[in-house]
């Protein structure tokens, strides 16, 4: 127990002196405060949520725009008798024009829009068909798309007064408002998806930086003759586990300063995010789900930390590192991969995923997800937990073996059948 504890305080020494790993948390930490103050930030430099929008003369608080500053659009009837009906529709649809019915040709139409006179134009053929005139049409434009609608409603009132309706009778069977409640008996996908991709993310970036990064170190101090003296006196168990459980312990230590930084910066600027549905359902996580959360969290990153520290023992040379550790990294792209098209599709109950579920090597990030974002029986959660533990003392173990073989062998890369037979020599 003396050795894992030097072993794990010198560890975490070496990290939390490092001035790269300091420097990366300040920069995130730093970088979240100035997110999460950006609308007081934007108060005090006078830019408000107009901004961007060209002033126009009225346009102050509490007076009257003048329509004739607003963006012109041209409206051009197919009927006379439609005029009218048509006026007042697109009126209502687009507000952020002053629509302006007009008789002029074609030709003139288009002159007016190139010249700037005028921003768009509708000509109707009939209330069924039109040609939208614009000079640059832009990616975001949906005024066809608003249009269509309109017109749509134009067309069925004008089937009803044709029928005999009054035009308000028209107008209120077109206008009803349904309503409806939805009563929520299991988890609330949409609500649930934002922080449940956040920690499956968080989760992938540390397991690759920190795997990676506990392979060098390995492989690195292999390179040291010291190491011969150290691993013959000090039991390889208390060693790789030392190594892995500091990388842990940082890593948690970084996200906690970044989270918890973003968490107290939210809660000092709560009224400014309360009509973002995304940032509130970041930090409104369910006080069970956080704590399933850090388990898989934990559990995960240990069990591919093991792995990741186990082959760099056995690399040869320390560039031979990223080749060396390409297998578990596909596993772990490819489990991460699994998880994110099931959370995109919404279906995170499928057979693919219960099995997902199951395997120690996908179960943190696939039954997070799906206690996240759907309903898991207790006794499948109390499963896949049993398994990840057992699976994570056993790879421990198996990868301090390994370790103790790996770091023993110079120059060539060793042969996984002679790894095995000095694993079970020793």
């Amino acid at each position: 127990m003396k050795q894992f504890d030097k072993i794990l305080k010198f560890e975490l020494k070496n990290y939390f002196t490092n001035k790269v790993f300091v420097g990366i948390t300040l920069f995130m930490v730093l970088a979240i405060v100035v997110v999460m103050f950006f609308p007081q930030i934007r108060q005090v430099f006078g830019t408000n949520d107009n901004a961007g929008t060209p002033d126009v003369p009225g346009s102050e608080s509490g007076e009257t725009v003048d329509p004739e500053s607003r963006p012109t659009m041209l409206l051009v009837s197919d009927r006379e008798e439609n005029e009218g009906l048509l006026k007042e529709a697109f009126t209502a649809a687009f507000p952020e024009y002053h629509v302006v019915l007009s008789d002029d040709s074609a030709e003139d139409i288009k002159d007016q829009i190139t010249s700037g006179k005028v921003e768009c134009a509708f000509v109707m053929k009939s209330l069924t068909s039109y040609t939208y005139f614009v000079d640059n049409l832009s990616m975001h434009d949906s005024n066809t798309a608003i249009a269509d609608t309109v017109l749509q409603n134009v067309y069925r009132m004008s089937i009803m007064i044709g029928s005999g309706m009054t035009p308000e009778q028209a107008q209120e069977a077109l206008s009803v408002q349904i309503q409806h409640e939805t009563e929520k008996l299991g988890k609330d996908q949409i609500q649930n998806f934002f922080y449940t991709y956040i920690m499956i993310f968080a989760l992938y970036m540390v397991i690759l930086l920190y795997g990676q990064m506990v392979a060098t170190n390995v492989a690195t101090e292999k390179s040291s003759r010291a190491m011969e003296l150290l691993i013959t006196s000090a039991k390889p168990v208390s060693m790789m586990f030392g190594k892995v459980l500091a990388s842990c312990i940082a890593g948690l230590t970084q996200l906690v300063a970044i989270f918890g930084s973003a968490l107290l910066c939210y809660n000092l600027n709560k009224e400014h995010w309360a009509g973002n549905l995304v940032i509130s359902s970041i930090f409104n996580m369910p006080v069970d789900l956080f704590v399933y959360m850090l388990v898989f969290f934990i559990l995960g990153f240990l069990i591919y930390a093991f792995m990741y520290g186990a082959i760099g023992s056995t690399a040869s040379k320390l560039e031979d590192i990223n080749t060396s550790v390409m297998p578990i990294t596909m596993l772990f792209v490819i489990a991460f991969l699994v998880v994110v098209f099931s959370m995109s599709s919404g279906k995170v109950d499928t057979i693919l995923m219960k099995v997902c579920s199951f395997i120690p090597f996908t179960s943190p990030m696939a039954m997070f997800t799906r206690l996240a974002m759907s309903t898991v029986p207790f006794y499948e959660v109390v499963i896949s937990i049993a398994i990840l533990v057992g699976s994570v003392v056993g790879v421990g173990v198996v990868a301090a073996k390994i370790y103790r073989v790996g770091v023993l062998l110079y120059g060539t890369t060793p042969k996984i059948g002679s790894i095995l037979k000095a694993i079970k020599k020793a």
